[in-house]
């Protein structure tokens, strides 16, 4: 079926072109084929879907559209779709397998108690990170001094692991986020990463605390079907991965989005009571631009289109979250409007296990920078900000920014 059906380039984010949306031609892809045959950079043919209604439909039906090829095989070559289901593999399950992990994970990072409990120290980190960079006045790169440590720090101390032994996810996180490796660079880093978590496990097992990790460790072997101890290294090694880098980038993008509208940069710095919706607003505008791929279990339709059984499909996730018919003036950053309903952490079961964690992040740098900074200013002009490549995790490669003084905490 497919080899008689014309394709065309997967569109990807061009931030030199629409800094933040997609790519210049989705929006003519949504209002005239809003399904359509495209060709990916691993080499894959798949069905990217645009619209908002349609991209609800797909990530709302395990049934129809599984999870098992994985989220990102269309654009990273060490996800390959086609690769077997490994144990602990729980980014890929469906069903009740899935819904066993995310049992455990939420007591130990998405409920309400656990998110107030981790609010002052994320507020600590933000503050100390700013208090450490008051003694200057740039050029400063923000995802290196601030973002980035801040993330880290915040995921590190969740899971009460040493801040100092913060290179071994990182490594992982670039070599996982990245286009340039395959599966035997991926495992390279990856591995490593195992075996250290594994100990801290074994070590949780032996003697729980209160961090997140002690309560996967806990409850995991509470459950109604324990976990082994290779199902929970790879959950903690998860959040310690994806915990860092993909938050770390949204701060800095973000930041960048709201420099670039000054009067809504200044609305947060005299008014943090916005912050909540303003990062609704951010993820909203910016999230996910290379998408999420799913697989047809049935010959099916989407948009009125056939799907065959076996046939992947591509949800461009910003492309959704930039369609008129659900956000008005949707190229607009407005952190006034009301997103509820946005999919910047995804839908349905399988959106975002850690989005309070980031939603927590998001907010407080949002009511925190702007009001202790709030001559934050881009320190080269915004045409010259180098921005990530060969990455599913768009954002600024990095971010020079200057001030005139920072407030007190």
């Amino acid at each position: 079926m497919s080899s008689t059906i014309s394709t065309q380039p997967l569109p990807v984010p061009r931030e030199d072109v629409c800094p933040f949306g997609p790519a210049p031609e989705v929006a003519e892809l949504r209002a005239q084929s809003p399904v359509v045959r495209v060709s990916c950079p691993t080499g894959i043919e798949a069905w990217l879907v645009t619209r908002y209604a349609d991209a609800r439909e797909v990530l709302g039906d395990p049934r129809r559209f599984s999870n098992h090829s994985g989220q990102a095989g269309h654009m990273l070559a060490n996800m390959p779709p086609d690769k077997p289901l490994e144990e602990g593999d729980f980014s890929r399950m469906d069903g009740p397998d899935h819904v066993r992990f995310r049992r455990v994970f939420a007591p130990a990072i998405s409920t309400v108690r656990r998110i107030e409990e981790f609010r002052p120290m994320v507020q600590r980190t933000a503050d100390e990170l700013l208090d450490s960079l008051a003694g200057e006045t740039g050029p400063v790169d923000l995802h290196e001094r601030f973002s980035k440590p801040l993330t880290t720090s915040v995921i590190a101390e969740l899971l009460d692991v040493p801040y100092a032994d913060r290179e071994i996810f990182h490594r992982v996180a670039d070599a996982l986020f990245s286009g340039k490796g395959d599966v035997d660079d991926l495992d390279a880093v990856r591995f490593p990463l195992f075996d250290y978590v594994g100990d801290l496990v074994r070590a949780r097992r032996e003697k729980p605390g209160e961090d997140a990790m002690s309560v996967l460790v806990t409850r995991g072997q509470q459950h109604e079907q324990p976990f082994t101890d290779l199902e929970l290294t790879k959950m903690a090694a998860g959040l310690l991965v994806a915990g860092y880098d993909t938050t770390a980038s949204m701060i800095t993008y973000g930041t960048l989005a709201l420099l670039a509208d000054r009067p809504q940069f200044d609305r947060l710095a005299a008014d943090p009571s916005l912050a909540g919706n303003a990062a609704e607003e951010l993820v909203r505008l910016l999230g996910v631009g290379a998408g999420l791929m799913r697989v047809a279990t049935e010959d099916t339709e989407i948009g009125g289109v056939p799907i065959a059984a076996g046939e992947y499909v591509i949800v461009q996730v910003q492309a959704a979250n930039h369609d008129p018919e659900r956000f008005a003036d949707p190229e607009r950053l407005d952190i006034d409007r009301q997103t509820n309903g946005h999919i910047g952490f995804g839908h349905g079961p399988h959106q975002c296990a850690g989005q309070q964690i980031a939603r927590l992040e998001l907010t407080t740098v949002l009511a925190t920078l702007p009001r202790r900074v709030p001559s934050l200013r881009l320190a080269v002009p915004q045409e010259e900000i180098r921005f990530k490549t060969d990455t599913t995790v768009y954002g600024p490669a990095a971010l020079p920014v200057a001030w005139d003084e920072i407030r007190p905490a």
